[in-house]
């Protein structure tokens, strides 16, 4: 039984959450509580929680205040749960940096039907929260997980192409891909980075709103420049590219250079932007110039696309299982034995120093 306890100041928020977790089996309701204050004694007298969900405007302490002290004492998987997080402001950003395993904004009215119509998507987030690993690094982060659907392979976004051909003088590119547990693990490696990097284009699950404060967020902290993708920008030194949330990112070769597509379509592994999408174009485009990673996430988005970049000469690498906060996507592109080799985080950014000095 995955135990949860919510602390809002809402009432209204507090029951819908208790009915919506009622008749789920493997989901136990722990407590509730109307501030952190609350929170704390009854964590106490009856025990700590495998899972909390949390708002981040309360009295006496704010939700931000509560999910550091939490992080700094005993790591839990932490839900954000509030009405501020619903276009991705830069007080979501900064929750997801400090631990939050998945942030989801709400409604300021009409908060019952708004339950009631995510009900799939909530329920799942609970069970990835609790399958997560938050212990593994100091801050967790966020992931964004869609409603069950048809899943889509990247066909039905990109054909495949026979091209084997290497970059033929051409600039060397990095493409990223990364779920539950990314964007803390990319907060780690980006910002230890070098200005003169080779460009990085990353595929993090995420949706509208929440990649450009994301792509912000890493601006202000980094020495090099991170911004949101944009259809027709050529792939330069020293910048990282994000894909927005849902769009389809991919790099297209045009003569000895790259360039950004980004555009509309179906979810692909049930994501958008996909990982397997931007794997599959990178795959296309002259594989030999390109050097993947993929790193922690629930699923298995990018597994195929990053053997298809391995089978047609790129190199490919996939974070460790010690360090993911969720062994899922890497698992399976092991698996598939479309993986070079497992790497740290650590060893990360010193692959990338060396793919940029030539070195490697």
């Amino acid at each position: 039984m995955i135990k949860v306890f919510v602390v809002d100041d809402s009432a209204v928020v507090r029951t819908a959450i208790t009915a919506l977790v009622a008749h789920e089996s493997d989901i136990e309701l722990a407590g509730t509580a109307q501030d952190p204050i609350f929170a704390m004694d009854k964590f106490k007298k009856q025990g700590w929680p495998d899972v909390i969900i949390l708002d981040i405007e309360m009295p006496r302490m704010d939700g931000i205040t509560f999910l550091k002290k939490i992080m700094a004492t005993r790591p839990t998987p932490v839900i954000i749960c509030s009405s501020i997080a619903q276009t991705g402001s830069r007080t979501a950003i900064e929750a997801m940096s400090l631990g939050a395993v998945e942030v989801l904004g709400k409604p300021e009215y009409q908060v019952k039907n708004f339950f009631e119509d995510v009900h799939n998507q909530f329920v799942h987030a609970i069970r990835a929260a609790a399958k997560s690993k938050v212990k593994n690094i100091t801050t967790s982060t966020a992931s964004f997980l869609s409603n069950v659907e048809k899943k889509l392979d990247a066909d039905s976004v990109l054909p495949s192409i026979n091209r084997t051909s290497s970059a033929a003088g051409g600039e060397r590119y990095i493409a990223i891909g990364s779920s539950t547990g990314g964007v803390q693990t990319l907060e780690i490696i980006i910002t230890k980075l070098p200005k003169n990097i080779l460009p990085i284009v990353i595929a993090q699950h995420m949706p509208a709103g929440f990649t450009a404060s994301f792509a912000e967020r890493l601006n202000r902290i980094s020495p090099v420049t991170v911004k949101e993708a944009v259809n027709g920008e050529k792939l330069v030194r020293g910048t990282v590219y994000i894909a927005p949330g849902d769009f389809h990112t991919m790099v297209k070769r045009i003569g000895m250079t790259y360039v950004l597509e980004v555009k509309d379509g179906p979810r692909v592994s049930r994501h958008k932007p996909s990982v397997d999408v931007l794997f599959r174009s990178c795959s296309n485009e002259g594989a030999k110039a390109c050097t993947a990673f993929i790193l922690t996430g629930m699923g298995d988005d990018g597994a195929k696309g990053m053997k298809e970049l391995h089978e047609k000469g790129g190199r490919t690498y996939a974070q460790d299982e010690k360090s993911c906060i969720v062994y899922g996507m890497p698992k399976e592109a092991v698996a598939l034995g479309g993986v070079d080799k497992s790497l740290t985080p650590l060893q990360m950014i010193e692959t990338i120093k060396e793919l940029s000095n030539g070195t490697k």
